[in-house]
């Protein structure tokens, strides 16, 4: 589902020109003015994301992101939900370290006060992982759990995560007094200031190992794999974008980690189109079928069976619904339905026989 074509606005439309839309469409859609329940609900889901500046921008470059809960229905309670501000920082309206740039400017890198503050936080959260995930169609009909094996930095299993050697102690910095701060007094043409900085001896941690680890050199973390669990939920779609908060690379010195995000990819099936949540496919039926009408088997895509009634007098190319048998709704009830295109068989070989019988078929005129 596209946003901005359930609105009806381009993808850089101003926010007075989606409130409109929304207005516009939301009054036409209402349930209680006899409008499809869910059409309304769709409008107002992407009124809900374009409408704010954060979850449009992380839209955008991600299309639906969401964030993967533990617990055991994925709908409730923590479960599949918006992921609240920037995927890639900590939800701030600003960025700390655009404002310690500005400040860069007049005190020559130092970053000032704020500078040095996002700088101590940035430089020790682990960074977000992408990556890309293919499942095979059948896997949308329900609800799935994928394992996979991540390259990535994880907690030092040695020190546990603070850098020090085990049975060391980790000590106050002498510079900053255990702050992650020094002043810094700069001359300019407009006078003198003084500023914060990091501070150059424990990089702005405020503590430094009596003796650093012998596995990760004082880190806290090394290079290592993490097998990963992630709940698929059914209906999930190509190009749809999940979010496993605390999955991407481990922080140092027990830092927050980042994030893991997984686009997922939807397998082309040899035998079945998805289009939207519907399903479609072809078979073949003899001339006779076609003509006389018949009770045809046909496989669905969970691999049970159905019986389907061709129409006396079908033509070739006629297409046949069956309800409630495509792709289950995502995040919402009910499933698309199936749709069958018949096909007339020509048989490319005759016996003498069926040649005719044909012959005697095309003298009455058929």
């Amino acid at each position: 589902m596209d946003y901005y074509e359930v609105l009806g606005v381009a993808k850089g439309a101003t926010q007075d020109e989606i409130k409109k839309a929304f207005h516009k469409l939301a009054h036409k859609h209402h349930p209680d003015k006899g409008g499809d329940e869910k059409k309304f609900k769709e409008i107002n889901e992407a009124y809900q994301v374009l409408s704010d500046t954060n979850k449009r921008q992380q839209y955008d470059q991600f299309g639906r992101v969401f964030e993967n809960g533990a617990g055991p229905n994925p709908f409730e309670g923590g479960g599949w939900s918006w992921g609240n501000g920037n995927p890639f920082g900590e939800g701030a309206e600003f960025n700390m370290n655009d404002l310690g740039d500005i400040f860069s400017e007049f005190f020559g890198g130092g970053g000032g006060p704020f500078g040095a503050r996002a700088s101590k936080k940035d430089s020790k959260k682990g960074k977000d992982i992408q990556i890309e995930l293919q499942i095979p169609l059948e896997k949308t009909l329900k609800d799935n759990i994928e394992k996979f094996d991540l390259e990535k930095q994880v907690i030092c299993h040695r020190c546990s995560g603070n850098g020090a050697e085990p049975g060391t102690k980790i000590k106050e910095c002498f510079s900053c007094r255990g702050t992650g701060q020094v002043q810094q007094v700069r001359k300019t043409p407009f006078g003198s200031f003084t500023s914060l900085a990091v501070c150059p001896a424990c990089r702005g941690e405020g503590t430094s190992p009596e003796k650093p680890c012998n596995v990760c050199k004082g880190e806290g973390r090394t290079k290592g794999h993490e097998t990963i669990e992630v709940r698929i939920p059914a209906g999930i779609d190509s190009d749809q974008v999940i979010k496993l908060e605390g999955k991407g690379d481990a922080g140092k010195k027990n830092a927050k980690s980042g994030n893991l995000f997984i686009r997922v990819f939807i397998i082309k099936h040899p035998v079945f189109e998805r289009r939207g949540d519907d399903l479609f496919a072809k078979t073949e039926i003899s001339f006779p079928q076609a003509s006389l009408g018949d009770e045809i088997e046909i496989k669905t895509l969970d691999g049970t069976s159905l019986l389907l009634q061709v129409p006396e007098g079908t033509e070739s190319g006629k297409i046949l619904k069956i309800s409630g048998k495509g792709i289950p709704h995502f995040q919402g009830f009910g499933r698309g339905n199936l749709y069958i295109e018949l096909r007339i068989r020509t048989p490319k070989k005759l016996s003498k026989k069926q040649k005719e019988l044909l012959e005697k078929l095309k003298e009455e005129g058929l």
